[in-house]
């Protein structure tokens, strides 16, 4: 595991962290080994694990369809996201999980390192409010092995996002 800040440049570049150094927000880099072998508790799980956070401030990032748009949830990865809670947050009737497949399309990045930061098609984005509960929060920064700590609040004001309960347990 490394662990650097937002000056350190190289190959924690992604184009999450050019979103966030462009809008001039703070934030740490973390990098693990990603590994395979354990994915059965998911790429969210395995990141808390590696580099010792609570399953509750890591997050990870989920593509909806509301049948009009699509939309994203962050949600600790300790828990699941509630796709009617979803649908309300950003006034829609229903969602669903969008297709892995649209999902990399249209966000740029890989299963297991999507990020709400620096997608290639901007979409309504919802945090589960109880990331504002932490000073920072750790998320994909756009690939597997690879996180971002930022403040709760700083990824709203980037995202033009809002906080909503819409995680499960």
């Amino acid at each position: 595991m490394s662990r650097k800040s937002k000056n350190d440049k190289g190959k924690g570049s992604t184009p999450a962290t050019v979103q966030l150094e462009q809008a001039g927000v703070p934030f740490e880099t973390y990098e693990y080994e990603h590994s395979n072998d354990h994915m059965d508790d998911g790429y969210g799980v395995e990141a808390a694990r590696k580099l010792g956070f609570d399953e509750h401030q890591v997050f990870k990032t989920l593509m909806a369809d509301t049948g009009s748009e699509r939309v994203v949830g962050v949600v600790p990865v300790s828990g699941h996201m509630d796709l009617k809670a979803l649908a309300a947050a950003v006034g829609a009737k229903k969602a669903v999980m969008a297709d892995p497949k649209v999902a990399m399309r249209e966000s740029g990045y890989v299963v297991g390192g999507i990020s709400p930061l620096g997608q290639k098609v901007h979409h309504k984005t919802v945090l589960d409010e109880s990331a504002m509960q932490y000073d920072r929060i750790l998320l994909s920064g756009g690939k597997r092995g690879f996180s971002i700590g930022i403040a709760p609040s700083d990824l709203l004001q980037v995202l033009g996002a809002v906080a909503a309960p819409i995680g499960t347990w």
